[in-house]
């Protein structure tokens, strides 16, 4: 370890748009005090830096990539006993960088890297998900079940554009090859549901996919994460729908309940779609049936 911070890179963020960027960006962490850095280059490989960077004593890490590049290294922090816990810092070089955006953290990657070595750090919550099979996996944004899952696993095949557009695109995609309701029951802070459902989100970010606002309320040390649950409506009305879940004024529609949780235990018909911060937990062939899902108050030091 040569210097108190660490950057944990993500070569390949916005289909590999990100490295040019950062190749830029050494210069201006070397001006601001200097940071050791570190590529990733397989799946999983940033959680592990950010395990071993708690163990080398660093005090800051920064995750530079998108939003699935944040939830690899918060489940590496989140490995780390709280008393050394290093602090996070985020660089946003990914497509839709939906947390970034949420945390009012610039886009502009050089002004991003200067606030990490000028802010100041806020405590803010990250939320845990369980499975039938008992693995535990942390994220920071938002989970998706059902429709928006379907969305983002589509994205990922849309390699012209860039941003918004991308999910814009694979939206249309799902409406055609992946309309599949499910019902879900459990319950919500202990009180029952049963719902047939197209779409269940959990929220502790504001938006997800480049811009959808899911969760307009969503405050990030409140001790609560947000839900938004769609019904099952006609694949005609989900193009009525797109603008309100843009605006974030889907709560006024009658098909749509929101609300806020620190605990839901479900179980579903079907299997599960299931995306963690944009990241797959369980694939078009998931067999999961079965969550948990639970806030973490307080969990994680980010730099504002």
């Amino acid at each position: 370890m040569t210097h108190e911070t660490l950057i944990i890179f993500n070569p390949i963020a916005n289909l590999g748009r990100a490295w040019p960027v950062a190749s830029t960006l050494r210069r201006v962490a070397d001006e601001l005090g200097g940071a050791d850095w570190s590529g990733t280059v397989y799946p999983g490989h940033a959680s592990e830096i950010a395990t071993k960077a708690g163990e080398q004593g660093y005090k800051r890490v920064i995750a530079m990539g998108g939003d699935g590049t944040i939830h690899e290294v918060i489940n590496g922090l989140m490995s780390i006993p709280s008393a050394s816990r290093p602090q996070l810092g985020i660089v946003p070089v990914g497509s839709g960088n939906d947390f970034a955006g949420t945390m009012g953290i610039p886009r502009n990657s050089e002004e991003a890297l200067r606030k990490v070595y000028s802010g100041t750090p806020r405590m803010i919550d990250v939320a845990s998900v369980k499975d039938d099979a008992g693995r535990v996996e942390y994220w920071m944004n938002t989970l998706g079940m059902g429709f928006d899952s379907a969305v983002n696993f589509h994205s990922r095949e849309v390699l012209v554009f860039q941003g918004f557009m991308i999910y814009f695109l694979a939206v249309f995609r799902t409406m055609v090859e992946n309309y599949h309701p499910f019902r879900i029951t459990g319950t919500i802070d202990g009180e029952p549901v049963d719902q047939e459902t197209l779409m269940f989100t959990v929220c502790n970010g504001r938006r997800e996919g480049g811009g959808f606002l899911l969760a307009p309320d969503a405050v990030q040390d409140d001790g609560v994460l947000n839900y938004t649950l769609v019904g099952v409506i006609p694949r005609l009305a989900m193009f009525s729908a797109i603008p309100h879940f843009l605006k974030g004024t889907h709560a006024g529609l009658n098909y749509v309940k929101t609300g806020t949780f620190k605990k839901i235990e479900i179980k579903s018909n079907k299997p599960l779609w299931i995306h963690a911060d944009g990241e797959i937990f369980a694939g078009f062939t998931s067999h999961v049936t079965e969550l948990s899902l639970e806030v973490v108050p307080k969990a994680i030091e980010l730099i504002l």
